[in-house]
């Protein structure tokens, strides 16, 4: 329904609004986005305990969910720059959402209205289960006494079989963190960037675990349900490598002057709390934390 740019304007012409000196920098840097929007294809596996046979259907469901989504939204994206008329306009935008101003040139207010809640609507209920994932985490890591106050926050309610205090906290706490955008938006933004860096380090930390056993000590692993065979172990330095070329560039600002308003404060709050997990650690971690409990079943 659009006016269409022409396939030359979509794919080969490059615009650098970060004010870098080299587009290849201003790329790498405009890559978090992206990156960002594939964070939740590990989420089966936060919640692998109640999956039957989840050695095999996790990964399954991670591989189906990663290609799956990243096709569809490969296509979407096509549509979308083949449809902008304008970046500096839709980015300068009244709504501050550059995606609204695309719509605004198609359809009428009752059209937008449409389009948008195509949007907002799976956004409602991909929170519900962010927050059971994370309350799934939580509960875990508290029953495995890794954090502060363990015993009641890895509570399991006799009546409603679920973990209901790590699902008030989660709950809690997501909406605190909330709160922060209306005070300041520069700080909200810092927290929200920071799921890049975060993310980046665990799976730093788990490949170059898998990489080390396989190679040093292959007989530690235990069996695998589903496996990429002789590819599987470069996989995971590919995967390494990218992960920490992605955390590496999770860090830098989106301009090279920028103000502090507009700085990427994500570093800093990554500091702290890698600071305050060792020291957590050192006092309350190795004495008590010790590891996953590692259950496993046979069922005929």
């Amino acid at each position: 329904m659009a006016p269409h740019n022409s396939a030359k304007v979509a794919f080969t012409e490059f615009s650098n609004d970060g004010g870098w000196a080299r587009i290849g920098v201003s790329l790498m840097v405009g890559q978090i986005s992206a990156i960002y929007g594939s964070l939740s294809s590990d989420a089966t596996a936060h919640m692998s305990e109640e999956v039957k046979d989840a050695g095999r259907y996790v990964p399954i469901a991670i591989a189906w969910g990663y290609f799956g989504n990243g096709i569809l939204a490969l296509i979407v994206v096509i549509g979308f720059v083949l449809a902008l008329p304008s970046v500096p306009d839709a980015l300068a935008d009244k709504s501050g959402f550059p995606f609204l101003y695309v719509f605004q040139q198609i359809v009428s207010l009752a059209g937008v209205n449409g389009l948008t809640a195509i949007i907002l609507i799976p956004v409602i209920f991909s929170n519900i289960l962010f927050n059971a994932s994370t309350a799934r985490q939580t509960h875990a890591f508290a029953r495995d006494k890794g954090l502060p106050f363990s015993r009641w926050i890895s509570n399991v309610d006799q009546r409603r079989r679920i973990p209901v205090r790590a699902i008030a906290l989660s709950c809690i706490f997501s909406g605190l963190l909330s709160l922060i955008n209306i005070g300041s938006p520069v700080a909200f933004n810092a927290i929200i960037s920071l799921n890049v860096a975060a993310l980046m380090y665990t799976y730093m930390v788990s490949i170059s675990c898998v990489i080390y056993r396989k190679i040093c000590c292959p007989d530690s692993l235990p069996p695998r349900r589903w496996s990429l065979g002789r590819l599987g172990l470069l996989v995971n330095i590919v995967g390494l490598l990218y992960v920490l070329f992605s955390l590496f560039w999770s860090f830098w600002p989106p301009s090279p002057s920028a103000a502090a308003r507009d700085f990427n404060w994500s570093v800093v709050i990554f500091v702290a709390f890698f600071a305050l997990s060792l020291i957590m650690y050192m006092f309350q971690g190795r004495r008590h934390y010790v590891g996953p409990v590692v259950t496993v079943q046979r069922r005929d």
